[in-house]
């Protein structure tokens, strides 16, 4: 099994790096592989709706997006990290979000994701909401722990000093480590749920 742990952060192995490092942790006392990917360092433009990867099934910008989509499909669970900016992810994360979870075709029903917010203070309720709408939208069940997943810390290294912070986390990764694996016997079992197709609507007509 293999999750996919996205670094928001511009900042290497600063308070979000910390964060899901302890989950890393958890993952391979658990049989779990992970990849840590370097998202908010990189430059990332946001989606223009042209809509071309529903015909090509990639995104017309060939950079980070593409090559993580492969990884995406092939991967049991996925973790989104980010430093909290104005009560929001950090935008390149948001970009690069954006666009994965839209140009790559494949079905993501029953693939684990969770979400990790870091802040000073606060802002991570909100944060929180925004990151897990993108696995709600696409059938995929959300991994929770005993808090909310977030941990506190301005300058790096400081969020070492959130005990519970860090607690939570590990909480995180063993509860997602349970779900990937209950999910992955019960596809053995009994496959996915049978999806009916999608009818679209418009609210103005």
């Amino acid at each position: 099994m293999k999750v996919l742990l996205l670094n928001g952060s511009p900042h290497v192995g600063g308070n979000t790096a910390m964060a899901l490092e302890e989950m890393a942790k958890v993952f391979a006392k658990e049989g779990i592989e992970t990849e840590i990917i370097q998202v908010g360092s990189k430059n990332i433009r946001g989606c223009i709706a042209c809509r071309s990867c529903k015909k090509t099934g990639k995104c017309v910008f060939d950079d980070l997006v593409n090559e993580t989509a492969p990884k995406f499909q092939a991967c049991d669970g996925i973790v989104a990290a980010t430093p909290v900016y104005f009560a929001s992810a950090n935008a390149t994360l948001v970009a690069f979000l954006d666009r994965l979870f839209f140009s790559t075709l494949f079905d993501k029903r029953m693939k684990v994701g969770a979400s990790v917010v870091v802040a000073r203070r606060g802002g991570l309720s909100a944060t929180f909401d925004e990151l897990n709408k993108f696995y709600t939208i696409s059938g995929m069940p959300i991994a929770s722990s005993q808090y909310w997943n977030s941990v506190h810390g301005g300058a790096p290294g400081e969020a070492a000093q959130d005990i519970e912070g860090l607690q939570t986390m590990r909480t995180l990764a063993t509860n997602m480590s349970f779900l990937m694996k209950s999910i992955a016997l019960g596809k053995e079992t009994y496959g996915l749920p049978e999806a009916e197709p999608i009818t679209f609507t418009n609210f103005v007509r």
